[in-house]
């Protein structure tokens, strides 16, 4: 059985912390990934104690070990843009089909202080996950590299 654990801003996590959470984010997120250096400045975003950043993250350990995590950051916006986005799940793949995925996602969602975005490939299998929990597809995401 799977226990629960959250961090935010005010629990002053440690390198070590983010760096087992980005670990795990860059091993257990597949080709829907990111490079590890990506992945630790959202955690920093997210566990940041200045007033324009912030967010947090929910994670599931078994026996001590992370099988699954959320990481939400903060927009700093309302209304126009939604005050919360979405940025990391994973869930260990020995893990995958018991509901823990639906379980840190309704963990996430109850944490947020207003609306939460996220964005997911067309094929990436969450979809379905997001759709059964309310998110809807409202935009069609466009993005300019530079």
């Amino acid at each position: 059985m799977s226990t629960i654990e959250t961090l935010s801003a005010i629990d002053n996590a440690t390198y070590l912390q983010k760096n087992e959470i980005a670990d795990f984010l860059f091993q257990h997120l597949d080709q829907y990934g990111d490079p590890k250096t990506h992945i630790m400045r959202c955690l920093d975003y997210a566990l940041d104690q200045a007033g324009d950043k912030g967010g947090f993250v929910v994670m599931a350990r078994d026996e001590g070990k992370i099988v699954g995590t959320v990481v939400v950051n903060k927009t700093g916006m309302s209304g126009y843009i939604p005050e919360n986005i979405l940025v990391y799940i994973a869930v260990d793949a020995s893990q995958r089909g018991k509901g823990l995925g639906k379980k840190l996602m309704q963990t996430a969602i109850d944490m947020a202080h207003g609306d939460i975005a996220l964005h997911v490939e067309p094929d990436n299998p969450a979809k379905f996950l997001y759709e059964k929990l309310g998110f809807t597809n409202k935009y069609l995401e466009m993005r300019l590299k530079k």
